[in-house]
């Protein structure tokens, strides 16, 4: 009887000490690695982008998207950064990045990335991008192809390349067309509404992201000009269709791993990029949803780490 006591003590005290841990574990905000050191980019473009890098080797380039920041890369950063030189920049608007009234189509923002790319002493580099910044990515590998080794994209189309039309029938992308100053004066001090709202449409877990990610970033789409800087990014669509249908006269040639969540884009993200590229790997994380650093980040990170190993791959392959 002593010894059960005992042992069912110390099995209460295991599992306080687990709970707690894991409490800890979710309450840590998103960030990049303390060793990345941080600048101010100006961009002739019009803007000044903030950007943090680190490591060592060959240089990649990490495009964020919308409802998140750049800290949104921190598990693929980490991974990364003890084999390549990373370099992860605020888009416009969002972040720590400066807030210009315009210079928010895609086109416009990939100048952004290449003024970054240079100022930081590179040129040719890798380019890995989720949602919104798929966009800025896909933009950037037109305007200099001759500067991407290789093109990773996750989870989002790109305006005016097909199924664009069908996909954005989906109300779920009801956002694509909110913006505008009654728009602005609805969200100010309600951004944590706005973006449950959207975290919760494009996530396959009701818990993804966790509190103090959504925290954090609401706590981003909050400063001065933030939200409207954000809708920006939609209200540019219009004229990334016409930049993108001219993009598309000229097929891509490096090579492509287009990625898909499974509850998400799956395998349309390679449907899309066929369109544009010519040598176009598929992958889906199986179980997620759009969020794929937040619901798979270790499936995504050893995803996306093992397709930069073997660079030539050009043979579709689903990953499940």
């Amino acid at each position: 009887m002593h010894l059960s006591k005992n042992f069912n003590v110390a099995v209460i005290a295991i599992s306080l000490a687990m709970m707690l841990a894991a409490v800890r574990a979710d309450a840590a905000q998103p960030s990049l690695p303390a060793t990345f050191t941080a600048q101010m980019v100006h961009s002739p473009a019009g803007a000044d982008i903030f950007v943090r890098s680190g490591g060592k080797g060959p240089v990649i380039v990490l495009i964020h998207g919308y409802a998140e920041t750049s800290d949104s890369w921190g598990p693929l950063a980490a991974a990364l950064a003890k084999s390549y030189t990373v370099v992860v920049p605020d888009l416009r608007g969002i972040g720590h990045s400066s807030k210009p009234a315009g210079g928010y189509d895609k086109k416009t923002q990939a100048e952004d990335i290449r003024a970054v790319v240079t100022t930081l002493g590179y040129d040719r580099t890798f380019v890995v991008s989720h949602d919104i910044g798929i966009m800025v990515a896909y933009a950037y590998a037109a305007l200099y192809p001759n500067k991407v080794e290789r093109l990773v994209v996750m989870d989002a189309p790109i305006p005016g390349i097909a199924p664009w039309d069908e996909i954005v029938k989906n109300p779920k992308l009801w956002h694509f067309s909110f913006w505008g100053r009654d728009e602005e004066r609805l969200v100010q001090g309600r951004e944590r509404i706005y973006l449950d709202r959207i975290w919760d449409d494009f996530s396959a877990s009701p818990d993804k992201p966790d509190e103090a990610t959504r925290a954090f970033y609401a706590a981003q789409y909050a400063q001065p000009g933030a939200m409207r800087a954000g809708f920006e990014q939609f209200k540019a669509f219009s004229q990334d269709v016409e930049d993108n249908q001219l993009f598309q006269r000229t097929k891509l040639t490096m090579p492509v791993l287009a990625v898909g969540g499974e509850k998400s884009f799956g395998a349309t993200e390679a449907v899309v990029m066929r369109n544009v590229a010519v040598n176009v790997r598929e992958a889906v994380v199986p179980g997620a949803g759009h969020w794929l650093m937040e619901e798979s980040p270790s499936y995504t990170v050893a995803l996306i780490l093992d397709y930069l190993k073997y660079p030539t791959a050009a043979a579709s392959a689903t990953a499940r």
